[in-house]
């Protein structure tokens, strides 16, 4: 009897897991939630949901809204630019969207044409160039890197852009701050102290956005990541080198 009731367990629990293991094709809308925080968590460019969703910008979306996170059956849909292109997605990629390389395994092309973009002038989001953890494109859970510091350490805008998301909603981030450099790059800066700074907030380079901290980690520390059209790059690749 004992052993059957433990079977009985057993099978429930995986019975619980698998909804999380499988792809994820909708995401519910909840408070706090904006057209790029949903694309960070997911791996995809905001550009190419809002495709998928016939979404114009500025990208609105509100609290119970259902966001296809694929694209459509007739794998065109309009885009945010009014211009219908295809964005068919490879579904072999999907787990391997942390690095650069896997654009070129996508069948479509990008789901919004891109304008030229200005270069941008990077610095070090903190004094501390103490990095203890290194970006890998082969482990997913090292999609940026981890600098050292102290409690309350000024947490600085790396480039000047706009505040995407301010808040505590993405699970492994903590307090954390997304910036929209250009059409092209985002910043993200986790596991902050204190936020400074509103979504909707213009930011310049060097700016003071946030304080270190340790919220959702076990040790103070700033989490950094750059993503270029919705996909981890190196960070050490655009930062200054450290003098």
């Amino acid at each position: 009897m004992l052993k059957r009731y433990i079977v009985s367990i057993c099978l429930l629990g995986l019975i619980l897991l698998l909804p999380a293991c499988g792809n994820h094709t909708y995401h519910i809308v909840k408070s706090g939630d904006t057209l790029y925080s949903i694309g960070w968590a997911y791996g995809y460019d905001h550009k190419q949901i809002a495709a998928w969703n016939g979404i114009d910008e500025p990208f609105s979306i509100h609290t119970g809204q259902k966001i296809r996170l694929t694209p459509s059956d007739n794998k065109s849909v309009k885009s945010a630019n009014q211009k219908v292109v295809d964005v068919s997605v490879n579904k072999q990629a999907v787990g391997k969207r942390n690095s650069t390389s896997t654009r070129a395994a996508r069948n479509g092309k990008s789901s919004v044409v891109s304008k030229p973009t200005k270069k941008l002038a990077w610095k070090w989001p903190t004094t501390s160039k103490k990095v203890v953890q290194y970006f890998s494109e082969s482990d997913i859970r090292k999609k940026g890197i981890n600098i050292a510091g102290r409690n309350g350490q000024s947490i600085n805008a790396a480039a000047a852009g706009r505040v995407v998301y301010s808040g505590t909603g993405l699970i492994g981030y903590g307090r954390l701050i997304i910036i929209k450099h250009n059409n092209k790059f985002l910043s993200a800066y986790a596991h902050n102290r204190e936020l400074l700074v509103r979504e909707g907030d213009q930011i310049r380079r060097g700016q003071k956005i946030a304080t270190m901290g340790s919220s959702g980690t076990s040790r103070v520390m700033l989490h950094f990541e750059i993503r270029r059209d919705g996909l981890p790059v190196n960070p050490l690749h655009y930062l200054p080198k450290k003098g």
